[in-house]
């Protein structure tokens, strides 16, 4: 686990830092290897930790768990530290590329549907000359079965990334990050969720508007109603009543 401080959002730790902070420790990771994995936090992960206990100790074990959620912005900056912002999955994956090529930070990208990850390499190369992406993995669905598993170590081992990128969405992919991070040779690995989708083309954004004011969640409701509607309807509605719970001491969600 980092040192960085982190405050308290219904039992799940938050890491209290800045966009810019978040790049800085990623780049400082660089050849301490392995060193953990990232969890980018939104509402909904907060809402599958409160009933899952063994998620939320993945949350809370992690090397980062940032705040990828306007909410979690504003519990933190009730909570005594205004400087904090949102470390957006997209956000945080364009900005460690960008200031990584001058170190020559080496990127693999594991996850996405069928070619969602080459997409995504063709794309961030395309944006950032010199950027070097030492491979892809597009995993099934289900888990990996033995073989597969020892395939990617394999792929890894030979082409030493710095950081492996996870885009399996939550809360799949820090399940995976939290099982796998000590057997695979690479600094951190990061999940970031839509972040493949976003980045490759394949789905698109919400406005910069909605996504500063809290109603990112409403666009992508709009994009993918079925899915999603049980992720917001539900999940959002408890989340604020946990919320004030908690701010007005009613409710008590110790750190475990």
């Amino acid at each position: 686990m980092n040192t960085v401080p982190r405050f308290n959002v219904q039992g799940v730790g938050i890491s209290a830092l800045t966009l810019t902070q978040a790049v800085d420790h990623v780049l400082q990771a660089r050849d301490q290897r392995p060193q953990g994995y990232v969890c980018t936090c939104t509402v909904h992960g907060v809402g599958e930790a409160q009933h899952r206990a063994a998620y939320r100790k993945i949350l809370n074990e992690s090397w980062l768990t940032t705040a990828d959620g306007m909410p979690l912005v504003w519990l933190g900056r009730r909570q005594g530290h205004p400087q904090i912002n949102r470390v957006y999955g997209p956000d945080l994956m364009l900005a460690v590329c960008d200031r990584g090529r001058a170190s020559g930070l080496r990127h693999y990208f594991y996850g996405g549907g069928p070619g969602v990850a080459e997409r995504l390499r063709d794309k961030l190369a395309a944006r950032f000359p010199g950027l070097q992406v030492a491979g892809t993995f597009t995993p099934p669905f289900r888990e990996l079965h033995a073989d597969e598993f020892a395939a990617l170590q394999s792929d890894i081992a030979q082409k030493r990334p710095d950081l492996i990128w996870v885009g399996l969405g939550t809360p799949k992919q820090d399940m995976f990050m939290a099982a796998n991070w000590a057997k695979l040779d690479a600094g951190l690995m990061i999940g970031v969720g839509a972040a493949f989708d976003f980045l490759s083309g394949g789905k698109k954004q919400a406005p910069r508007w909605m996504q500063r004011s809290g109603l990112e969640w409403l666009f992508r409701l709009g994009q993918e109603p079925r899915r999603l509607a049980y992720r917001y309807l539900v999940y959002n509605p408890l989340f604020l009543l946990r919320a004030a719970a908690q701010l007005t001491g009613l409710q008590k969600y110790p750190l475990d």
